[in-house]
């Protein structure tokens, strides 16, 4: 893809960004420096390189899923400023 004026105005049409002809021309340049910096990556050699979607393996932490004694439902809606058959009433918000 080459960078020109038209792919530059493309571009920000796609964005829904009203540009000025200097902002357009800024906007160019930068794009073409993008495109240059992805053409020289297109370069380097991977095919050593096993492909992976974070750099470092991803570990999640979490406690394990254990059965502990929680509150009851009256403690719960103690201080409820209103319920009502044992549930909470809040205000309607869908109409």
């Amino acid at each position: 893809m080459a960078s020109s004026d038209f792919d530059v105005k493309y571009v920000a049409h796609l964005a829904r960004l009203k540009l000025s002809p200097a902002e357009e021309q800024k906007l160019g340049t930068q794009l073409e420096n993008i495109l240059g910096y992805i053409a020289k990556l297109k370069e380097v050699d991977v095919s050593g390189v096993e492909p992976t979607a974070h750099a470092f393996p991803l570990v999640n932490v979490t406690r394990p899923d254990e059965i502990r004694p929680s509150l009851s439902n009256e403690d719960a809606l103690r201080n409820a400023p209103a319920k009502a058959n044992g549930l909470f009433v809040v205000p309607k918000i869908v109409e």
